[in-house]
């Protein structure tokens, strides 16, 4: 349907002004506890990794999560198009509430590992619900105010979520991070009872793509268990590795022709036929690809590195979430009020957050508090520029009745791409430890400490974060006097400087993905924000605007 369509407004807009109020401050809400939780455990996991082990399973507790969240994202987004939003809204919240209540009493983290996935699935309907809303309250032309809006919401959650998470871990223990979500999840699904409009896109007959999302899960999950496993669990040229991958392209190729004639296909892709859409999902994907270099590994560094104390790294955090906060606030603003120039501010806004990467990996053990502030601060006002442009550019340039399915693609290319992003970091992380590690230790150091030791602290550099483990290896220098006091230091000292340099990996990397989003962005086509809904009533023209 071309953009001058005469087809009338459709959508929540008329509603009563307080139940469209209430609606979007339930969203809101959900929107808070559902990013909450991501900024909570990560200023956590360095304790976590602590008390349970699994240096080098650092990130699969955010992997997992990513990963049944970013499945789960585009199948919901297709069927709350065909049956309405509330009920899946509901029931993604409960499973959210259930997983952290099971995260929370895990004592083991493969257990908490499983738990993580469990909670995703709830945060996945949660995320394909949220800008979707957006979409159906409000027409594109206003909509930038309101995706600022919830962005914003987004950074607040992430100002508040490292603090707290350092207090209470530092306070109570890491498991109570995960309990605050109940009572926030409680209370909206109160909310959604009583006031969430139950509304249905239409009324027609619709069928549900069961080959579609079954070959979807197999082709997405081995690729992610592939890219994490790498160098890592197994070389990358190992029998296991390129098996799967081999499974994964097997997979990917089935799922693409069974979609073409699927009649009402879970990943539309008539919808990447629009030039506007294909160059989103490219930049959403690079860009949470380098953003979550930021966000994942910034705690690490402030704690292992710096030798922050949980509360104090969160703390550090804030600044950046403000400077997200900060930005996607007038992001928003200005996409809304000047007509929908996204291509120049994404730009500028990926501009910034390269510049932040960059600062990012040239940090080392010698930079101040200060400066790593300066540096996150820049990272994270670039990061919220982007926040809102993607979405409102593939929510204007598709009709209304694709909304949904066009805004869960939305959020689940920027939820492959951080989770993409983290499982080639998590491996470069891990592996390039190790090799410095080994390269950095001394021969003194070596006939000290039991090799055994030393492989334990190559898979778990506990020393870093728990004063218990710091020591017990203390006490294995001990016996030597003055000398072995040096030596002990000395081991620190490496482990710090190592760390950092699997860090700086990562920061290198995503700086580099983040170069490639800004040359994509270029090619974007910037079109006029319409001022109402419209509907495409041929099913045969899904990308047209």
């Amino acid at each position: 349907m071309s953009q001058d369509t005469q087809a009338p407004p459709i959508g929540l807009r008329s509603l009563p002004r307080k139940q469209v109020i209430i609606t979007l401050v339930s969203v809101m809400l959900a929107m808070f506890i559902s990013s909450l939780d991501q900024t909570v455990v990560s200023t956590a996991m360095p304790h976590i990794i602590a008390d349970l082990g699994g240096f080098s399973q650092y990130t699969w507790v955010t992997m997992a999560y990513m990963i049944t969240s970013a499945v789960t994202v585009p199948i919901v987004g297709k069927l709350t198009d065909i049956y309405g939003r509330k009920i899946f809204y509901i029931c993604g919240v409960a499973i959210f509430i259930l997983g952290s209540v099971m995260c929370g009493l895990s004592h083991t983290i493969t257990q908490l590992i499983f738990f993580r996935g469990f909670q995703g699935i709830g945060a996945g309907v949660m995320m394909a619900n949220a800008f979707t809303v957006i979409g159906d309250l409000f027409p594109p032309a206003v909509r930038g105010k309101y995706q600022g809006l919830m962005s914003s919401v987004f950074g607040l959650s992430s100002i508040i979520g490292p603090t707290l998470g350092g207090f209470i871990t530092d306070a109570f223990s890491w498991h109570w991070i995960f309990f605050i979500n109940v009572p926030l999840g409680l209370a909206v699904i109160i909310l959604f009872v009583f006031f969430f409009p139950n509304f249905r896109p239409d009324n027609l007959k619709h069928s549900i793509d069961y080959p579609g999302v079954a070959l979807l899960i197999l082709f997405v999950v081995p690729m992610l268990l592939a890219l994490s496993w790498g160098g890592v669990e197994y070389a990358w040229g190992s029998p296991e590795i390129i098996g799967i991958f081999i499974f994964v392209v097997i997979a990917f190729v089935f799922f693409i022709l069974v979609e073409r004639r699927s009649r009402e296909p879970v990943v539309p892709l008539a919808l990447f036929k629009n030039r506007i859409v294909a160059i989103s999902q490219v930049m959403n994907f690079v860009t949470a690809f380098g953003m979550f270099g930021s966000t994942i590994f910034i705690p690490l560094f402030f704690q292992g590195v710096l030798g922050a104390t949980a509360t104090t790294s969160g703390s550090f955090l804030t600044p950046m979430m403000l400077g997200t906060v900060f930005g996607s606030f007038l992001s928003g603003q200005f996409l809304s009020r000047t007509g929908g120039h996204y291509r120049i501010q994404g730009a500028i806004g990926v501009a910034i957050l390269a510049v932040g990467m960059f600062l990012l990996s040239r940090m080392n053990v010698t930079t101040s508090h200060a400066a790593a502030v300066r540096n996150i601060i820049i990272a994270g006002f670039g990061q919220g520029i982007t926040m809102p442009l993607y979405i409102i550019a593939v929510q204007n340039a598709v009709p209304y009745n694709f909304l949904g399915s066009a805004t869960s693609v939305t959020a689940f290319t920027r939820s492959i791409g951080g989770t993409v992003g983290l499982s080639i970091f998590g491996s470069v992380m891990s592996s390039r430890f190790a090799a410095e590690l080994a390269v950095r230790i001394p021969p003194e150091i070596k006939t000290i400490v039991p090799q055994q030791q030393l492989d334990a602290i190559v898979h778990n550099p506990q020393a870093l974060f728990s004063a218990e483990a710091q020591s017990q290896l203390q006490g294995i220098f001990s016996q030597f006097g003055q000398q072995g006091a040096a030596l002990f230091q000395n081991l620190l000292q490496i482990l710090r400087e190592s760390l950092s340099a699997a860090i700086n990996h990562v920061f290198l990397i995503a700086f580099f993905a983040v170069v490639l989003g800004f040359i994509v962005n270029l090619f974007i086509k910037e079109i006029p924000l319409r001022t109402h809904h419209t509907m495409d009533t041929d099913q045969h023209h899904k990308t047209s605007a």
